[in-house]
């Protein structure tokens, strides 16, 4: 996931922290730090919101020196303890002074620190706070450009003021609850902690706009459960799906999947509370076209309120008018929203629309949000969104008229590539030449054909038979010219594009997988697809490569090109078992699901966006990649859409079906959906091995399990 220009220089992150760096996120503002909870300066670390490092530097000082870390406790993605230890003193054989941060993330930044003297004499402590911030934008510090700091410091007596010298509108003041010594950068407390006692203070670092306070949800002495972000996780807990396996490695995932999408939504309360997904952190806390659409399918079985309020957000936003700065044009759903300094700097705005495949994947999530259960009405006023979408596909996004949808960037200023492989090299063929474009993806040609067999289910739905044999005509004439146009026969796997001249790019890559997600291969293809995917130049034992081991570009540590990503595995996986029939399908998706989950095992129960694509008879655990996003949205989502592949669950609240064909791997044992929430019904639904059972199913429902 990169993004152009002022947004991004469409290349991955570099976390000046190196390892060890913890993330806590609460809707678009998020914390990195090192496991010391320090922000040490010309690092990437720090404090952002709203697009701007608003903390550059926030490092605790004991005695002047730095505290040894015991241990990280982060119960919830915005919330961690950090548990330290004054270093020992000279002579001393061991500390007795525990050192507490408590640390929350919400609009701002609450820290309580705790001194605990464990010795049996009282204990003298000088403890120093040094802050700073230099109000950069976000992909300035990303990119390693952040520079010097910029502030304007004002001391008074209880606060360290900080202003943005570039721009007034932006600050930061910190205060704390035991008054300390305010100097320039720094606020300082003298203490002597009795034998045994404790000494605490609770500090504030709360963004300002325009001189005023931002609402900062952070009350007094509050604890993290009953903080603002406490009760949205909960209340988000309430609504969603309970999902349990007997597999405690599935079940584990589960629940880390479920607390970090909640994490990572975003609440719009001009819109009564209007919630969507950002697509990850620490770089990506805003909403994305292509990401928060394909995390928001993957959710449904959590909540069918996030992929319709993402899609609300979407509409109100879709394109207007044609403008090559932004590459906004009529129809045309966004990649993504910034509201950093630099933001409107260089693309003349905040929203940019460099994607080819958000529009398609908007159709098709609206079609499959009503089969979920969303209200007739809120899809049907989305419906002229939908249209004007597939109205872009046919004018703007086929630009030369030869029936597939492709990309060329408007100027120099924009992504190269805008599909999800959007780095500078993403596309490449056999022998690791780059495309030239304009570009035509194989994966897209399959989200324009499940887009306008989407849009001819709810134009049925709505009494619009006409015109819903008009769109199944137009996809299965792009289903039959897809085969003929991109498929390899001699290799036997669909070109990842077609180049500017429309020749086949031929590198067999993961995006064939995709196009078993939306149905465009035909059964032929489909089996030897399977074939391809099961060959160890694709599947490394943790999840299917990005582009296969023998190809030119090939490389195990690179952001595209041999990489594994978990929800364009999970993605091939629902591919898979959309084509069950297939000899070896069932058996390919099992192995990936496996090799997946234990690659979520060895993360600690949390997928990162994506982790290099060595093999796995070479190193036995998974490498990570070091600048993946995590939590990261459709990397969390991913355990999610493997669940509902291997249960076969397809439910259709317009039509009273709710179908389950399971062909669940073994290890997973029974699997338990409790109050799956299917229009108005809430269901209890439990599956082991072949047995199907549906509680609470109302009488004029119809379970399919054949």
């Amino acid at each position: 996931m990169t993004t152009p220009a002022a947004f991004n220089a469409g290349e991955p992150s570099i976390i000046g922290g190196g390892g060890g760096s913890i993330t806590l996120v609460d809707g678009s503002t998020f914390c990195l730090s090192d496991s010391v909870g320090d922000i040490e300066q010309s690092t990437s670390h720090g404090l952002f919101y709203r697009d701007a490092r608003v903390v550059s530097r926030w490092e605790l000082r004991i005695d002047g020196h730095r505290p040894e870390p015991l241990s990280v406790l982060s119960p919830e993605a915005f919330t961690a303890r950090f548990i330290l230890r004054r270093p020992p003193r000279a002579g001393a054989a061991d500390s007795t002074l525990l050192v507490m941060r408590e640390r929350l993330v919400a609009g701002g930044l609450r820290e309580t620190i705790t001194l605990e003297n464990l010795g049996r004499e009282p204990t003298a402590v000088a403890l120093d706070l040094r802050a700073d911030a230099d109000f950069v934008d976000l992909f300035a510090v990303k990119e390693g450009r952040a520079g010097h700091g910029r502030s304007e410091i004002l001391v008074t007596d209880n606060e360290l003021l900080l202003n943005d010298r570039s721009d007034s509108a932006r600050g930061l003041a910190i205060s704390s609850s035991e008054p300390p010594v305010v100097l320039p950068g720094s606020l300082s407390w003298r203490i002597v902690v009795p034998a045994g006692g404790r000494w605490q203070t609770e500090i504030l670092a709360q963004p300002t706009l325009a001189n005023q306070r931002v609402h900062a949800p952070l009350r007094p002495g509050e604890r993290y459960e009953s903080s603002e972000p406490g009760r949205k996780i909960e209340a988000w807990r309430d609504t969603a799906t309970k999902l349990t396996a007997g597999d405690p490695v599935l079940t584990a995932v589960l629940q880390r999947t479920e607390s970090d999408l909640g994490a990572l939504q975003i609440h719009n309360d001009s819109h009564d509370g209007r919630t969507f997904v950002a697509a990850g952190a620490p770089w990506f806390m805003t909403l994305f076209g292509r990401d928060s659409l394909l995390t928001a399918w993957m959710a449904l079985p959590l909540d069918v309120s996030l992929a319709l309020g993402t899609m609300q957000q979407l509409a109100e936003m879709q394109g207007q008018r044609v403008d090559p700065l932004t590459e906004e044009e009529p129809g045309r759903i966004m990649h993504e929203i910034r509201r950093g300094p630099a933001s409107g700097q260089v693309l003349g705005g905040e929203t940019y629309y460099g994607t080819v495949d958000a529009t398609p994947l908007f159709v098709m999530l609206l079609a499959e949000t009503r089969r979920w259960g969303a209200p007739r009405d809120a899809v049907a006023a989305l419906l002229p969104a939908a249209d004007a979408a597939l109205d872009w596909m046919s004018h703007f996004g086929d630009r030369d008229g030869d029936g597939f949808v492709e990309y060329q960037r408007a100027t120099d200023r924009g992504l190269i590539n805008q599909g999800w492989k959007d780095s500078f090299d993403g596309i490449n063929d056999v022998a690791g030449r780059l495309a030239e474009a304009p570009i035509a993806l194989c994966e897209v040609q399959g989200y324009v054909y499940a887009a306008l067999r989407a849009r001819a289910e709810l134009a049925e739905e709505f009494g619009h038979a006409e015109l819903a044999t008009r769109f199944l005509d137009r996809a299965a004439k792009l289903q039959a010219a897809f085969a003929e146009t991109f498929w390899i026969p001699e290799r036997g796997w669909y070109a990842v594009a077609l180049d500017g001249r429309k020749r086949r790019v031929d590198a067999l890559t993961s995006n064939v997988g995709h196009c078993l997600w939306s149905g465009i291969a035909t059964d032929e293809h489909a089996a030897q697809l399977v074939r391809r995917l099961s060959t160890p130049e694709m599947d490394c034992g943790f999840g299917v490569r990005t582009l296969a081991s023998n190809m030119g570009a090939f490389n195990p540590m690179s952001y595209h090109n041999g990489s594994v990503w978990p929800h364009d595995t999970a993605i091939t996986v629902a591919g898979l078992l959309r084509y069950r029939h297939i000899p070896g399908a069932i058996e390919l998706a099992t192995r990936l699901a496996d090799g997946l989950l234990d690659a979520a095992a060895a993360f600690g129960g949390r997928l990162p966006e994506l982790f290099c694509g060595f093999d796995r008879t070479r190193f036995p655990a998974p490498v990570p990649y070091p600048t993946s996003c995590s939590p990261q949205a459709w990397a969390s989502a991913a355990p999610l859409l493997l669940v509902r592949s291997f249960l076969g669950l397809d439910p259709d609240v317009p039509r009273r079906t709710l179908t389950v064909l399971p062909h669940l791997p073994q290890r997973w044992g029974r699997v338990e959906l409790t109050e799956l929430r299917l229009g108005g019904s809430a269901i209890d639904l439990s599956v082991d091995g072949e047995r199907v059972t549906a509680s609470n199913l109302p009488e004029d429902w119809q379970l399919l399990t054949h």
